[in-house]
């Protein structure tokens, strides 16, 4: 790999030729298998060409700008790259969204989540449902490219982008009351401060309906969701982000209330919504737990609920670069954060749950999204990118916001792959090439006895082809796992 003048040489200290050829080397022993296929009638010595046509890792995005971005192209680049470079798509559930009216879940597209409504909007942040279409139509499309669909989340305590305002309406008046009038909904449910005095149990004994209606709606809504896609959804983020509240001894088991650091939340609900999603998921949807906390406190708690028969399939990872300065301070070799050392140590801890892991949020800024930063974003995407595929755990990166200003208030307006008018920035050029051409098997060899037809690669599925004695052309489907 050249060194771009980008990255000054602290960071090449940490990224060099030892640690590329490790990177090499883990990705030639865990990301690839020997193969043996036999093809009747196959004559030894027949020419055949072994292609890859899919890859069994995963290469994922977020799809929440379907159909958002104002103009017919712009929207039809956008849904071009699902199929193509990303094979699977995270769809959004945030309840916030997705059920703005009690009992009115936003399932089926209305005139407001078409093309042809977006393409009119002016100001697209400040619509309701911004970032958040319509399942159905999503889930729909998803299905005929044949693209692995992920859903998010099912259950999460934020009231900033999960919680409905008309929730809040649920909690007994005298305690509505006493919130200031411009108290906003921020993370943590203003609730939270009213009762910090208070604990979990006395919170219960102050607000008994309480406990029963929030446990009755997150089965409600799971219940819903899961009915309805149960059998089309591949995998789910059955919980969300709760590592914290089990590091901060808030998760009691039995308890009828958890007092999370969010606020008022059912009662160790991490555990009862993975028994929910369980019971009403069929047997092959995967279900993952997913966070930002990354610490051994998460590999407890996935320890825990795993001691206590919650079926957990999948450990997501988020790692988001945030920070345009952050970006910058790696480049400029001041910071170690996501360095090699860094990265190896997150994923051999995460490693330890014993599951797969999937890295279900990411994000790289470009710092002023100039020549430079473009350049630090496409350097900094391509390392850590042959970092994580090489892990053995891996099973699977997603993209979080693909477009520039497409990102939720609050996120970096230059971490997309795509400028705002879908033009492709450099960093989206590095994943082309790993994905579809350092990372895609090709090659010709020729039958051995009995049609056995040999190779080593990338797993997933590959065409074989070859031509039969009359001249016609043949092919045949094979997976290497």
């Amino acid at each position: 790999m050249s060194k771009s003048k980008a990255m000054k040489k602290g960071y090449w200290n940490l990224w060099n030729n030892d640690v590329q050829a490790q990177i090499d080397a883990n990705i030639e022993k865990n990301r690839k298998a020997n193969g043996t296929f036999k093809i009747k009638g196959l004559k030894a010595g027949t020419p055949v060409k072994a292609e890859q046509i899919k890859h069994d890792f995963i290469f994922g995005a977020h799809i929440f700008n379907y159909d958002q971005l104002g103009t017919d192209e712009r929207n039809e680049k956008y849904k071009a790259l699902y199929g193509d470079i990303f094979n699977s798509a995270t769809v959004a559930f945030y309840w916030r969204k997705f059920e703005l009216e009690e009992g009115k879940p936003r399932f089926e597209q209305e005139f407001r989540d078409t093309a042809e409504y977006w393409n009119t909007v002016k100001d697209p942040k400040n619509e309701p449902h911004w970032r958040r279409p319509a399942t159905d139509p999503v889930i729909d499309f998803c299905e005929k490219k044949g693209i692995r669909i992920h859903g998010h989340p099912l259950v999460w305590g934020n009231y900033k982008w999960m919680q409905p305002d008309w929730l809040f309406s649920k909690y007994p008046k005298q305690f509505r009351d006493r919130l200031p009038a411009d108290a906003p909904f921020v993370n943590r449910n203003p609730m939270a401060d009213i009762v910090e005095e208070f604990t979990a149990e006395q919170i219960h004994k102050l607000m008994p309906d309480l406990a029963v209606e929030l446990q009755v709606l997150m089965a409600k809504r799971i219940a819903e969701i899961a009915f309805r896609y149960g059998d089309r959804v591949h995998s789910w983020d059955v919980c969300n982000e709760s590592a914290s509240d089990f590091q901060m001894g808030n998760m009691i088991p039995d308890a009828p209330i958890c007092k999370s650091h969010y606020g008022p939340m059912p009662g160790d609900y991490t555990y009862r919504a993975f028994k929910l999603a369980e019971s009403m998921l069929p047997r092959k949807a995967m279900l993952n737990i997913n966070d930002y906390n990354l610490s051994q406190f998460y590999v407890d708690q996935i320890a825990d609920l795993e001691s206590r028969g919650c079926k957990i399939d999948i450990v997501g990872a988020q790692m988001h670069l945030f920070n345009p300065q952050t970006c910058i301070d790696i480049a400029d070799g001041k910071s170690d954060v996501q360095s090699p050392a860094g990265v190896i140590e997150t994923m051999n801890r995460l490693s330890k749950a014993g599951r797969p892991i999937h890295l279900s949020e990411i994000t790289i800024t470009a710092p002023n999204n100039d020549a430079r930063g473009q350049e630090i974003q496409e350097i900094i995407t391509r390392n850590l990118y042959r970092l994580w595929f090489s892990t053995e755990k891996m099973m699977g990166i997603t993209w979080w916001n693909v477009v520039d200003d497409c990102g939720a208030p609050g996120e970096p307006s230059v971490s997309g792959l795509f400028s705002r008018d879908m033009d492709p920035k450099p960093a989206y050029h590095a994943l082309e090439d790993l994905i579809k051409n350092q990372w895609m098997t090709k090659c010709s060899l020729k039958a051995a006895a009995g049609g056995t037809v040999k190779f080593r690669g990338f797993r997933g599925t590959y065409r074989l082809s070859w031509k039969a004695e009359d001249g016609s052309k043949q092919e045949q489907i094979v997976h290497l796992a």
